[in-house]
């Protein structure tokens, strides 16, 4: 409860129903000792409950009676500091309409302070060095409260009453505007000075909750392409920041939940299909039918959204592949070849924070990065963990989790462990996160593949027991904990790579799967991936892998992807052929990158799923056709890709549209699920099926999976609280870890 006005709201429910007591913080949570009648002390209880505070989540209330003293009057105790502790710490929430309103109001003595909050705004976790959540523990430690604000802290009748961030601009954090190397601008207003700039065309990095941002002007196209010039994304999209839901609707088509999840506490890049007129300059998103919209969600936003008078695109403020930045002095040292200057200020950042990504999808919210406003709010489980657990999590998109009883917390994204910022960040969090939860894990579960940075941490800690967790039953058992149910399903593991059990490389897998264990019951056939990693890159190279499958000779003379790739095409298949360098993958995601690049969407990429995600954006929605799927009598079933292959491959020749094709495609793996699903469940007789792996971001694929499969019976479990890729593997391997824990 701490850091969300609880105390405050106790103290003034307690003195409106005229009971006596007290209320403090200690290690376990919020206590309350209330006296009085017992007409009353009911109605207190019920309220507690009913009326809590907007940031506030009751899990329980836990009551004892205790002797009557007489005292008279209420009060809030000093905060306890010994003991285990259980108490939790809040995510980072937008500004309130309360602060807004002050915000804008020329007579309030905060009016067009950037850091303005209250008890039930602003920074939280970002903010937090240890718990009790007490002042003296945030990085609001380093401005002592004027005369005014603390009236204002003490006063119980205040919305600011026990609000830790309490500050204002005689007392609290300063905005300054720097230069391109970090030297101090002289200007009397930074944010209007800051628009300016951005009007101008200008890159500027933008301290926020978490981390330095890189903005430009949104509908500028030049700038924009500077952006992506100098911090080498070259395709990747941009997210967008507006204002109102209405600026967000000129740009997206945007129902009832989009709505809600915009305007929610926690302001996460939302992703809604754009409108065709969307007035953002066209290297924002380029090819994309969707957006990543946000409103923004710190007064230094809303000031400077106001100031510019259109959208803005805020993207992380990092080279690509590195964690954002967010120490002054390394932001001012990593983004100097890319910011034009710094809108930034005086407040430290304790923890680094990207945006949260999620989109509507199934009539509820899916999460596709958890990160600001969700951590480190723990998931909540079924079953309690006898011991206490660390999750190392993957290599990619990386988040640990640790958990004790019922609670999984799971961190802010943490990103690629492919250089020593990002695993510097990784081993840092771990160690902020055993302190603030008081959890000293016994069980260490970790990734199957020996070289995952990750599992070299698991390895290298003491007196711990380990417990390796293969790739793809963490990712359907991280499906199983987001929702609430413990098996048996078969689980449809999809996506790029993972280490097998048998030391190939997986990612097309159905397994008969619970938490404890799983059977792989069935997978696409397995081709070479030429090149090992190069394969990743460079598309065309899984084409000539699956074109070699399809056909026993030669693929049909007159394919594009040979002649654009005719040098090195082969050299290359015949490394694929004699098996030289080319590990064996059953890899979903790759299938993908081949037909992309056969259809000439993407013979290379810039990012992570990029011919993937270009494949998707491509196809045509309004096609019903598909194409045969084979598979075979034996167990575990085998599912062909190169009978799609070669269906792919024949309509390009009778010059069926690319848009059709890669419609048919994805039609076709829909249906070959479906079809391997019900072979599994005439065997087996279980009926629910869990989507997991990095593959189910696609939202064309997975919506004609999940009507296909429903049609024909069967519960389908998707991801919610967690994402459905290598974001959410930590959760799954200690979803798995207590389970055999429970067994043993």
């Amino acid at each position: 409860m701490q850091g969300v006005g609880f105390r405050p709201f106790v103290y003034a429910l307690a003195t409106a129903l005229d009971l006596s007591g007290l209320v403090g913080n200690d290690v376990h949570g919020v206590f309350v000792e209330v006296e009085g009648s017992a007409t009353r002390v009911e109605d207190f209880l019920t309220a507690l409950r009913r009326d809590a505070p907007p940031l506030a989540v009751v899990e329980r209330v836990r009551t004892r009676q205790l002797a009557l003293t007489g005292a008279r009057g209420f009060a809030i105790a000093a905060s306890t500091v010994g003991g285990e502790r259980e108490t939790l710490v809040s995510a980072d929430s937008t500004t309130c309409a309360g602060c807004l309103a002050e915000l804008a109001d020329p007579a309030d003595r905060r009016f067009g302070y950037p850091f303005i909050n209250c008890t039930n705004c602003g920074p939280r976790f970002t903010i937090v060095r240890d718990v009790p959540y007490d002042r003296p523990f945030t990085t609001m430690a380093d401005f002592p409260m004027c005369a005014d604000c603390a009236a204002e802290y003490h006063d119980p009748a205040d919305r600011r009453f026990h609000a830790q961030p309490t500050c204002c601009p005689a007392c609290g954090p300063r905005l300054r505007l720097l230069d391109d190397r970090g030297n101090p601008v002289p200007v009397d207003d930074p944010v209007r000075a800051a628009a300016q700039r951005l009007r101008a065309g200008k890159i500027l990095a933008v301290k926020g909750l978490g981390g330095y941002h890189l903005a430009v002007d949104a509908g500028n196209e030049a700038a924009t392409g500077r952006l992506r010039s100098r911090k080498h994304r070259e395709d990747k999209p941009f997210a967008v920041m507006v204002s109102t839901v209405d600026d967000a609707r000129a740009l997206c088509r945007v129902d009832e939940l989009a709505a809600t999840l915009l305007t929610g506490r926690r302001r996460p890049i939302v992703l809604l299909p754009r409108v065709g007129d969307a007035s953002v300059a066209g290297s924002v998103a380029p090819g994309n039918r969707q957006l990543g919209v946000m409103l923004g969600y710190t007064p230094l936003h809303h000031l400077l959204l106001a100031a510019l008078g259109g959208p803005i695109v805020l993207t992380s403020g990092n080279i690509s592949d590195e964690p954002i930045a967010y120490r002054d002095a390394d932001a001012v040292d990593r983004l100097a070849g890319i910011a034009d200057g710094f809108l930034t200020h005086d407040r430290a950042i304790h923890i680094r924070t990207d945006d949260s990504v999620v989109r509507p999808f199934d009539g509820r919210e899916s999460v596709l990065r958890r990160s600001r406003g969700y951590v480190p709010e723990p998931i909540s489980l079924e079953l309690p963990f006898p011991r206490p657990v660390l999750a190392c999590g993957a290599e990619l998109k990386n988040t640990f989790c640790l958990a004790k009883g019922r609670r999984a917390f799971l961190s802010e994204h943490i990103g690629d462990l492919e250089n020593f910022q990002t695993l510097r960040a990784f081993t840092e969090g771990i160690t902020h996160f055993r302190r603030l939860f008081d959890i000293n894990p016994l069980v260490v579960a970790h990734d199957l593949h020996p070289e995952y940075l990750s599992t070299k941490y698991a390895h290298d800690l003491a007196g711990v027991e380990l417990v390796g967790v293969q790739h793809h039953h963490a990712h359907i058992a991280s499906c199983l904990a987001d929702n609430g149910v413990a098996g048996s399903v078969i689980g449809v593991a999809f996506d790029g790579t993972g280490y097998g059990s048998d030391g190939t490389i997986w990612g097309g897998e159905f397994l008969l799967a619970d938490l404890a264990g799983f059977e792989r019951v069935a997978h696409l056939d397995p081709v070479p991936m030429p090149g090992g990693a190069a394969a990743i890159r460079a598309p065309w190279r899984m084409a000539a892998a699956h074109l070699n499958a399809a056909y026993a000779d030669a693929p049909p003379a007159g394919l594009a992807v040979l002649a654009r790739n005719e040098s090195s095409w082969q050299p290359v298949s015949a490394m694929a052929r004699r098996s030289v360098n080319s590990p064996l993958t059953s890899s979903a995601g790759r299938l993908f990158d081949a037909v992309a690049a056969i259809l000439g969407i993407r013979d290379s990429i810039n990012y992570e799923g990029q011919a993937a995600v270009e494949l998707e954006q491509a196809a045509d929605p309004g096609e019903t056709g598909s194409y045969p799927v084979e598979i075979t009598d034996e167990w575990p079933i085998r599912l062909s890709g190169a009978a799609l292959v070669r269906a792919v491959v024949a309509d390009l020749g009778r010059a069926v549209p690319v848009p059709v094709i890669a419609a048919r495609f994805h039609n076709a793996v829909a249906d070959a699920v479906t079809l391997v699903c019900a072979t599994i469940r005439e065997r087996t007789g279980v009926s629910v099926v869990a989507l997991s792996g990095g593959v189910w971001q696609n939202l064309l694929l997975t919506s004609r999976t999940m009507i296909s499969l429903r049609d024909k019976g069967f519960t389908v479990l998707t991801h919610h609280r967690v994402p459905c890729n290598d974001g959410g593997i930590s959760l799954g391997q200690a979803a798995v870890a207590g389970a055999l824990d429970r067994a043993h």
